[in-house]
């Protein structure tokens, strides 16, 4: 997994990192964004757009973020690799590691 998206994301959403994704890989869930590890190219292009600084290169995620990692990957256990998540819109699911989580931000 090249690029995850961590905490500061959640009940965040600010979507300028979906406006730069030149292979529209960040989807939408309940409470956060998430990248498709198989659809991101690592051009790293969201990383500096994220106006609350929520996206890591999976090897330098902060220590206290790890578990994002993992809810990354979760978020498409079911969804797997749509192809575009323009197409796919909004997805009212979240890993329980996220929807376990006490609210952080109002949108």
């Amino acid at each position: 997994m090249p690029y995850i998206i961590a905490e500061p994301c959640v009940d965040v959403k600010d979507k300028a990192c979906i406006e730069e994704c030149p292979v529209d890989c960040i989807y939408e869930g309940g409470r956060m964004l998430y990248i498709q590890p198989d659809e991101c190219v690592d051009c790293g292009a969201c990383e500096p757009v994220c106006p609350v600084e929520a996206i890591f290169y999976e090897d330098d995620t902060p220590d206290q973020w790890t578990g994002y990692i993992n809810a990354n990957v979760d978020f498409f256990d079911e969804l797997g690799s749509p192809g575009g998540a323009a197409k796919v819109g909004k997805v009212e699911h979240d890993p329980a590691f996220i929807k376990a989580l006490p609210p952080m931000a109002e949108e």
